[in-house]
């Protein structure tokens, strides 16, 4: 049975004395997932109203994304597959699309899931995940980006630094696993929403955001 948790972050004076640091106070979330099986992405319906939440497949626990710190290793760098979205540098830091690549580096297996919201619900059964906004170090950043290249064929979902590629549909029930890629060290901060129709009316979930500590 998932178990949810929602766990204090930095608070009160604390929190202030970073804020006057200039350090971003969710970068010190009380979890920090750095490796195994992780929906970073996933949704759920209330009834009402759509909602994000990070699931952590390994203990089958969900976290309020605020959080979390999802940990980004060094171990992640791998050679810059050449894509021109991913920049000119010769490594890129990658979150890999299949289990066996994230395990055996001993990174997050980080997941876009909408296995938990039920067929019948939203109009053509699909909902849109949409990338709202992106930080590396407290400063807008190009980059961010997820996608896969299944088969040669490169989908870029989310990328921070096109305005063409911010939103990506996924059908209900489903899950997927694509390439999360970050091309520089630092903290990132990606805001996302998800949005489904409903008796012909767009619901969209508040604004959520992801933190990623990217080590080099």
């Amino acid at each position: 049975m998932r178990t949810r948790k929602r766990l204090l972050t930095v608070s009160g004076i604390a929190a202030a004395a970073l804020a006057a640091a200039g350090l971003n106070t969710s970068a010190f979330a009380a979890t920090t997932l750095s490796s195994g099986h992780v929906d970073v992405l996933d949704s759920e319906w209330d009834g009402s109203a759509l909602h994000l939440h990070v699931h952590d497949e390994v203990t089958d626990t969900e976290y309020e994304p605020a959080d979390v710190t999802l940990a980004v290793p060094a171990a992640a760098k791998v050679t810059n597959p050449g894509y021109g979205f991913l920049g000119t540098g010769t490594q890129v830091w990658l979150l890999p699309d299949t289990e066996a690549e994230a395990t055996a580096a001993g990174v997050l297996f980080a997941g876009v899931s909408t296995e938990h919201l039920t067929t019948g619900t939203f109009t053509g059964d699909t909902v849109t995940y949409t990338l709202v906004n992106a930080t590396r170090n407290g400063a807008s950043t190009e980059d961010f980006s997820v996608y896969s290249d299944a088969s040669g064929s490169v989908n870029r979902y989310f990328d921070s630094g096109s305005t063409a590629n911010r939103a990506e549909s996924f059908t209900v029930g489903a899950h997927n696993h694509p390439n999360w890629a970050f091309e520089e060290a630092g903290t990132y901060q990606v805001t996302f929403t998800v949005s489904g129709t409903v008796g012909g009316g767009t619901v969209t979930s508040e604004q959520e955001t992801l933190t990623f500590v990217v080590s080099g």
